[in-house]
């Protein structure tokens, strides 16, 4: 397994396993037809552009030189929460279990972390069936709110490490 900053050439294979991860992940949480409408052309080509553009930094996890995970943080959308925040954390289900996102989140950490962040967050939806994985990684959840797709409201919740060395470094790795 390599974890290493994502480049153009990696963008459609981002885009399948953006899809791929949200159809597995929400399908009993999200309506069906905004799943089956999710574009992975269309969300590789924004990725590209991100990429090209040097905005996010994304970083992507190969086994056997194939893609399949991806996370990107950057400076926190939200203000008040912490200086950092991880954005995008997918891992394909024949590869999850393995170490691989827990790899991409603190890697994404440390990055962060010398960037001069001292703390990092993500949003996860309350019924996500993988928030296990942040509390076991130490963090906490610190704040709710409510977040609409597909004409859908749905809770949220945030999960905080501050300082962000709990995550590069955790006690209790899982």
């Amino acid at each position: 397994m390599t974890v290493r900053p994502a480049t153009a050439a990696d963008a459609e294979a981002i885009g399948e396993v953006y899809v791929a991860a949200w159809r597995s992940t929400y399908a009993n949480i999200l309506p069906v037809r905004l799943l089956a409408t999710m574009s992975a052309p269309r969300l590789s080509r924004r990725y590209r552009a991100d990429i090209e553009a040097g905005r996010h930094p994304i970083l992507v996890a190969e086994q056997d030189n194939q893609v399949v995970g991806f996370c990107s943080g950057a400076v926190a959308r939200t203000p008040g929460l912490a200086d950092a925040e991880v954005e995008t954390l997918y891992v394909l289900d024949d590869h999850r279990d393995q170490g691989l996102g827990r790899a991409l989140l603190q890697q994404a950490a440390a990055d962060l972390a010398q960037a001069g962040c001292g703390s990092l967050f993500l949003w996860v939806l309350r019924e996500n069936p993988s928030r296990w994985f942040y509390e076991r990684l130490g963090g906490r959840p610190v704040r709710q709110a409510t977040t609409t797709l597909a004409g859908q409201t749905l809770d949220q919740v945030a999960y905080l490490w501050n300082p962000i060395a709990r995550l590069i470094a955790p006690r209790n790795p899982g």
